[in-house]
């Protein structure tokens, strides 16, 4: 399928538009785990369930397209793709990586592959002097979040691929809160992209599943050899799911963008918000650069309110957004990093990242917003009441 389609169409019309047996408008689901062979000299595209199934490899082919990569690789989970990515790792490696990650990868890096004998260092990525002091001369690896989670800071891909190509390092992006609709980190330089496709890619908190894009066909190869090895595939009917839901990103972000827009500057404004955490906002450090990188701010935020006791009551009184982990779907999600995506760091880690007991995360889903600003308002306004606070000044 040519590539001379914008995304928007390119998200429906690739190579997997039609089935070329029946002419169906959706890829078959193919639940088979073993196929026949017809000669026992030379065998077919498919032997095992594991190591290639079409409707999977029809969810790979899609995302390494949309990615502008060499091969996709879809898994289990995020997680599953992640950790199967590390394993490009060998004893003895280094890892340079974004301090602010998401709580499952520094769950990954700090208490797994370490007692593999692969060290890391944390750092703040969006000050590239303190990105080269934490070199070293075994480091092998530079692992970015963009922008991050929970407090949506924003890495520059290029300058860290600029950096790790002098080093002779790989680069990994995840590329959850953005997706290639609206961020192309291959394209400024990365060799891997990650996706927890649960979020934005499938974004109907229906499926778990991971996806992986490699740029160079080498390295393509050394993961697909581990995708093999680890098995932590993702399965046919989670792989259709996955497809359906891509088709509707675009759409689904153009929306939930523009009202997580609307969301930031509301509550920028509002007394009982500390500060608010979103990088479509022109006050925020790294603005641009999401600008020069990415097509938006995303469609997630976080803000931190006055007090605990405030962010309880306000929790406890708004109506719309499901309270949950996970992020990146139809309906809005309110979170609570300190103890949901991030309960895997220590507190001091936590506090030492913005990540207080006060700050709450924001996926923008699909509802009318000014819905959402009349229920988080109204919520605000039960706070204040309830704590006894009031107006600054």
């Amino acid at each position: 399928m040519s590539n001379h389609y914008t995304f928007q169409t390119h998200l429906l019309h690739n190579q997997h538009k039609l089935d070329p047996t029946t002419g169906a408008v959706s890829v078959p689901v193919q639940h088979a785990s073993t196929f026949h062979q017809s000669d026992i000299d030379s065998f077919g595209r498919y032997d095992y369930a594991r190591s290639g199934n079409p409707t999977r490899e029809a969810l790979e082919d899609i995302i390494a397209e949309l990615e502008e990569g060499t091969r996709g690789f879809a898994f289990s989970s995020g997680m599953a793709a992640i950790s199967t990515a590390f394993m490009l790792l060998s004893q003895n490696d280094h890892v340079v990586i974004t301090e602010d990650v998401y709580g499952g990868t520094f769950r990954m890096v700090s208490q797994v592959l370490v007692r593999f004998g692969i060290s890391h260092t944390f750092v703040d990525m969006t000050d590239l002097e303190a990105v080269k002091k934490a070199i070293r001369p075994n480091t092998k690896l530079f692992y970015v979040e963009t922008p991050s989670n929970p407090t949506l800071k924003v890495t520059d891909i290029k300058a860290i691929s600029e950096l790790a190509k002098e080093h002779d390092a790989l680069v990994f992006v995840d590329n959850t809160f953005l997706t290639p609709a609206h961020q192309k980190p291959l394209a400024l330089g990365a060799d891997i992209v990650l996706h927890s496709a649960t979020k934005f890619l499938s974004g109907h908190s229906d499926v778990v599943a991971g996806l992986a894009v490699v740029k160079d066909p080498e390295l393509a190869q050394k993961l697909y050899f581990l995708q093999n090895s680890f098995g932590a595939v993702l399965g046919p009917q989670d792989s259709w799911l996955v497809m359906r839901g891509l088709k509707t990103l675009h759409v689904r972000l153009e929306q939930s963008v523009k009202s997580a827009m609307k969301l930031a500057n509301f509550f920028q404004d509002h007394p009982l918000i500390n500060q608010v955490y979103y990088p479509g906002l022109e006050n925020h450090p790294q603005f641009d650069i999401q600008q020069r990188q990415a097509e938006s701010g995303g469609a997630v935020l976080s803000f931190d309110l006055l007090n605990e006791d405030i962010m309880r009551t306000f929790v406890k009184n708004v109506k719309i957004p499901v309270f949950a982990v996970s992020l990146g779907a139809v309906e809005s999600i309110l979170s609570y990093p300190a103890k949901m995506s991030h309960a895997a760091m220590p507190e001091e880690e936590r506090v030492q990242r913005g990540i207080t007991n006060s700050l709450l995360r924001l996926s923008v889903g699909l509802e009318n917003p000014d819905d959402l600003i009349k229920d988080f308002s109204d919520a605000l306004d039960e706070a204040k009441r309830s704590n006894l606070i009031y107006d600054r000044g």
